[in-house]
């Protein structure tokens, strides 16, 4: 076997290597990239950027207490700026989603120093708060996801389970939101948001890396690791196999 095919097997193993990787990534729930995004910029408070005579030109992690006027009535005097609600049944062995709920309110984020008003219809999903999980059997859903499950069962066999995974951000949290600062013509501070949406989180920076680690936390450090090793494998391995193949020529 010709050297230059010898690199393109390391090159192979590289690209296994990643999708083996990957699929641990994915199975320990953990989401890298959302806590990179979250927990790389500085973290600035509402006041600074509104008294601040030059604003960062990237987005930037800013902290603060919400103020709602309209918040959304989630009963038992429950004040929500925030709800997202996903109820899906596993079908055949994979989960499928039956509803979508999105509900959202406008609020000012503020500190003693200023405010500056969110429109969290705007966020990346997922909010970066503790979730309620409901599971059990599909039949103890009520309409209209009962309905929706009778459709499926005349599709499909298999439908042994349900769930419901709701996050929601209440007035009474304290927001870490990663946002991009920009003046207006009229010299106000506005946050808007990065190009994947405002990145919100309910919970302490810490919390919110443990929460982003995923439901396990060394199965998603070691699919990290075997990610960046994979494609130091594929880059090594195709950029010598061409070397290799330019020298043999």
């Amino acid at each position: 076997m010709s050297l230059a095919s010898w690199f393109l097997v390391l090159a192979v193993i590289g690209l296994l290597l990643g999708i083996v990787s990957f699929g641990a990534v994915r199975v320990s729930g953990a989401l890298p990239a959302v806590a990179r995004r979250l927990a790389g910029p500085p973290e600035v408070k509402v006041g600074r950027l509104i008294d601040a005579d030059e604003l960062p030109s990237r987005p930037v992690r800013v902290t603060g207490r919400i103020r709602c006027r309209d918040p959304l009535d989630a009963g038992n005097g429950e004040r929500l700026v925030a709800f997202h609600r996903d109820v899906e049944v596993r079908v055949d062995g994979r989960w499928r989603s039956i509803e979508r709920l999105r509900e959202s309110r406008s609020f000012e984020l503020w500190d003693h120093d200023g405010s500056i008003t969110v429109d969290p219809a705007r966020a990346a999903e997922p909010l970066i708060a503790i979730p309620k999980i409901w599971r059990g059997d599909p039949g103890e859903l009520d309409e209209p996801h009962a309905s929706a499950v009778a459709r499926l069962r005349e599709r499909h066999d298999s439908i042994d389970q349900a769930r419901a995974i709701t996050r929601t951000i209440n007035v009474t949290d304290r927001l870490l939101m990663l946002a991009r600062p920009e003046r207006t013509t009229d010299g106000r501070v506005e946050l808007r948001p990065p190009d994947t949406g405002f990145v919100i989180s309910t919970l302490a920076l810490d919390d919110a890396m443990r929460l982003l680690g995923g439901r396990h936390r060394r199965v998603a450090v070691a699919g990290v690791i075997g990610i960046g090793l994979a494609i130091a494998l594929m880059a090594v391995g195709l950029l010598a196999a061409i070397a290799s193949v330019l020298v043999g020529a």
